[in-house]
């Protein structure tokens, strides 16, 4: 950490610019498919990039995760070929006109973005007794996906996009990249610079699904516990919220 990170480490608050760049950097960040462009990512910024990955929170601070850096147009086109078989069964999921939409969506830029990543979690680090693991095992799998996260977010910040690929047989991502039995890929993302970023996510914009309100997702106390009157004051306020957030993007 530099010594100017140390320093604004101890200040427990955020200038109303720093605020607004991180809520900018939430509210924007979308899972890119089809806007990459050629140009390379330096290696100082792919590195602010993993590093901000890699101080993810995690379980017991186990730190359950490795980076697969992939640039090689060899190995991009086997786990190209390992999504397209994939997808072609997803397709056949689905029926009528929702399968029509699902063949003609932009699904990944495996090839075009100049780097993929696949984050993976070693559920054996640190032993089989972790700190906060004793009973949800899971967590160290949640702690896998908030490096995903962090790195995302990060991204966004230097103005890069990234795509998570989900449609693949886990085995034949692991085939691919040589991943061990023992290792559980998380990941798979596209990333790189960007023509442009769409103001809404794309299957929102293609109609697939719309953003459900935030207010219709809040449970006080219990899942079906009556509301309290400062219930009705929180909610105008998520309200608020929701439409500031939308004029960021």
């Amino acid at each position: 950490m530099s010594s100017s990170m140390q320093e604004q480490q101890h200040r427990p608050s955020f200038s109303d610019d720093e605020k607004a760049a991180v809520y900018r950097a939430i509210y924007t960040r979308r899972d890119v498919r089809g806007q990459f462009t050629p140009q390379p990512i330096p290696d100082d910024v792919l590195a602010r990039v993993l590093s901000a990955a890699h101080h993810a929170p995690s379980v017991g601070f186990m730190q359950p995760w490795d980076f697969i850096v992939v640039r090689s147009p060899e190995v991009k086109g086997r786990v190209h070929e390992a999504f397209r078989s994939a997808h072609a069964e997803a397709a056949l999921m689905f029926e009528g006109d929702k399968r029509d939409t699902y063949r003609s969506l932009k699904l990944e830029g495996i090839l075009e973005a100049p780097v993929n990543l696949c984050i993976t979690c070693d559920r054996d680090r640190n032993g089989p007794v972790v700190v906060g693991r004793t009973h949800i095992k899971t967590m160290d799998v949640y702690s896998s996906v908030c490096a995903v996260q962090n790195l995302w977010l990060a991204a966004r910040a230097e103005g890069l996009g990234v795509g998570w690929v989900s449609i693949f047989h886990q085995e034949a991502l692991r085939e691919a990249l040589g991943i061990p039995r023992n290792i559980v890929p998380i990941a798979y993302l596209c990333i790189g610079h960007v023509s442009h970023f769409y103001r809404k996510p794309e299957l929102e914009s293609a109609g697939w699904i719309a953003r459900r309100p935030l207010e219709e997702l809040l449970h006080f106390d219990r899942w079906q516990g009556a509301a309290e009157d400062s219930a009705s004051a929180l909610v105008e306020s998520v309200r608020e919220a929701q439409a500031a957030a939308g004029d960021i993007r």
